[in-house]
C-alpha cells in the first residue's frame, strides 16, 4: 500500500512539472543548477526553529550576495525546487521546478514559500528527503549544468531505509549532496539529538563533487549560514577542496534508528 501510494505521489509529481506553465517550463532551456531544497518539519525543530529555516531561506535568496551569484554563472540562471520532509512517505512540494534568474522570479518563488502554512510531523527520514529529491531531479524540465539537493535537519536518519544506501543511490546518479545541520543547543534534550551532528552529515548524508556542510549552532546562523551554502551552490564554490567524504572516525550511519529501537522496542 505504501508503495502505491508513493507510485501515485511521484506520477503526480512529474505530470505536475510537465503541466507547469510554459514561463516556467522549456524542456531545453538551459540552467547553471538544478537546486533541491529539501527541509525538515520533523517535531524536533520547534516552531521557532521552524520560521527561521524558512526565513533564512527567504532571505537568502533575495540577498544581492546571491543574486550576484545568480547573475554570474555560466547561464546566469538556476532552477529550483523546494519540499519540506519528516517521516518515509511524508515529503510536501512547494514550490515545483522554477527558474530564478532575477529579482523578480526570486520574489515568485519566496512569496510562495512564505505563504505555505508551517506544519510539523513526526519521524525524521533523511533517506526519504533524499530519494525523492532524486526523483525530482529525474523530472527537472530543464538541462541543468550540475544537479545538487540541499538538505537541512537537526536529526539523524530514524524512519525509512538506510541513509547510506539512499545517499549512494542519489551519488550514483551524479547528484551532489549538501547539508545544512541545524545544531542548536537546547534546554530540553531530545531523545533523538545526537552530539556531532555535522560530523553526522560530513560521513553519512553528504558526497558528490564539491559536497560540503555548513553546521547552524546559533539562532542567528540561521540567515548567514543558509545564504553561504546557497552562494556555494550557485558558484560552485568549494569544487579545489574535494576530499573523501567518510572521516577516519566514522560516525555510527545507524545511530538514529538505535535511537528509536531503544525508545520504542521496534
Amino acid at each position: 500500500m505504501r508503495r502505491y501510494a508513493t507510485g501515485i505521489r511521484l506520477a503526480f509529481l512529474t505530470i505536475l512539472s510537465l503541466l507547469w506553465p510554459a514561463t516556467l517550463r522549456a524542456g531545453e532551456e538551459e540552467v547553471d543548477v538544478a537546486l533541491v531544497i529539501a527541509v525538515d518539519i520533523s517535531y524536533s525543530m520547534d516552531l521557532e526553529e521552524q520560521r527561521l529555516q524558512r526565513q533564512g531561506y527567504i532571505d537568502a535568496l533575495n540577498s544581492a550576495e546571491v543574486q550576484r551569484a545568480i547573475r554570474m554563472g555560466m547561464v546566469g540562471r538556476i532552477a529550483i525546487s523546494y519540499f519540506e520532509w519528516a517521516n518515509a512517505l511524508d515529503q510536501r512540494m512547494v514550490v515545483p521546478w522554477t527558474i530564478i534568474d532575477g529579482p523578480e522570479t526570486t520574489r515568485a518563488v519566496t512569496d510562495q514559500i512564505a505563504a505555505t502554512p508551517i506544519r510539523r510531523a513526526q519521524r525524521t527520514s533523511i533517506s526519504g528527503a533524499l530519494n525523492y529529491g532524486r526523483k525530482l531531479l529525474e523530472v527537472v524540465p530543464y538541462r541543468a549544468l550540475r544537479k545538487v539537493i540541499d538538505v537541512s535537519g537537526d536529526g539523524p536518519n530514524n524512519a525509512g531505509e538506510g541513509v547510506e544506501i539512499a545517499r549512494d543511490r542519489v551519488l550514483g546518479d551524479g547528484i551532489t549532496i549538501n547539508g545544512l545541520p541545524v545544531m542548536i543547543k537546547r534546554s530540553r534534550g531530545g531523545w533523538g539529538d545526537i552530539d556531532n551532528l555535522d560530523a553526522y552529515y560530513q560521513d553519512c548524508v553528504i558526497g558528490g563533487q564539491g559536497a560540503f556542510v555548513i553546521p547552524i549552532t546559533e539562532m542567528e546562523h540561521f540567515l548567514t549560514a543558509t545564504k553561504q551554502k546557497i552562494i556555494r551552490e550557485v558558484a560552485e564554490l568549494g569544487i579545489s577542496d574535494l576530499r573523501h567524504v567518510q572521516s577516519e572516525m566514522k560516525s555510527d550511519c545507524l545511530i538514529g534508528e538505535k535511537r528509536v529501537r531503544d525508545r520504542w522496542g521496534n
